[in-house]
C-alpha cells in the first residue's frame, strides 16, 4: 500500500521526520509530497526543499520525494495511493486535520487519512518555530535534520547581510545628564 505525506516542509523538521520514518515502517512505499501553497511566502523554493528532503530521508529505501500543485487528493489518484499520511501535534492541530480529511474523503472516497500523534518530545515543534528561531541567531540543530541546518543559517545570513546594508541612524552620544546628543554638534 502506498501512502501520500503531502505538506510544505519549508522546512523540514524532525518532527516531520519522525512521521516519515514511522510511516515508512507501516507502508509498502510512503512517498513525500512538497505542495506548492501559493498563499504562504517560503524560506526555501520547491526545489530546495526536495532536495533537503532526500539528504534527510537516505536511509530509508521505501520513500520517494516528489513536488506537486493542486490537491492532495489528485496527486494520491494519479500515484495509485490510498493513503493520506498527516502528522498531529497537539488538539489545535486536530480540528484542522479533521475538516481537511473530511473534505478529502468528498473528493475521493477510497482514500483514508491516518493520523499519527507526533512524538512528545517533537510536539512542540513546527517549520514557523524552526524559522523565528533561526531568525533570531538561536540554535536550531535539535530541530531540523543535519543537511537543513546549513541552508537555514545561510539563509539567513543573507538577509541579515542585506539589512545591514540598509542606511542606519547615526549614533547618539549621551551627555553627562543622560540626554543623547547630535555627534554633528559636538564641540572640541
Amino acid at each position: 500500500m502506498i501512502a501520500i505525506y503531502p505538506g510544505s516542509f519549508d522546512p523540514i523538521t524532525l518532527g516531520h521526520l519522525d512521521i516519515i520514518e514511522r510511516g515508512c515502517q507501516l507502508f509498502e512505499r510512503v512517498i513525500v509530497v512538497v505542495f506548492r501553497n501559493p498563499n504562504k511566502t517560503s524560506l526555501f523554493s520547491v526545489e530546495q526543499r526536495t532536495r533537503q528532503i532526500r539528504q534527510s530521508t537516505g536511509h530509508l529505501p521505501n520513500l520517494e520525494v516528489d513536488s506537486f500543485e493542486g490537491l492532495a487528493v489528485t496527486y494520491a489518484k494519479i500515484r495509485q495511493a490510498k493513503v493520506l499520511l498527516r502528522g498531529l501535534r497537539a488538539v489545535s492541530d486536530f480540528e484542522l486535520e479533521l475538516q481537511m480529511a473530511h473534505t478529502n474523503k468528498t473528493l475521493a472516497a477510497d482514500i483514508e487519512t491516518i493520523f499519527l500523534a507526533t512524538s512528545t518530545e517533537q510536539s512542540f515543534l513546527s517549520s514557523s518555530v524552526v524559522k523565528e528561531i533561526a531568525k533570531f541567531g538561536g540554535p536550531i540543530e535539535h530541530l531540523v535534520p543535519p543537511p537543513v541546518v546549513l541552508d537555514i543559517y545561510q539563509c539567513f545570513a543573507k538577509n541579515k547581510i542585506l539589512e545591514e546594508r540598509a542606511p542606519i541612524a547615526p549614533p547618539t552620544v549621551q551627555a553627562t545628564e543622560g540626554q543623547p546628543i547630535d555627534p554633528s554638534l559636538e564641540t572640541l
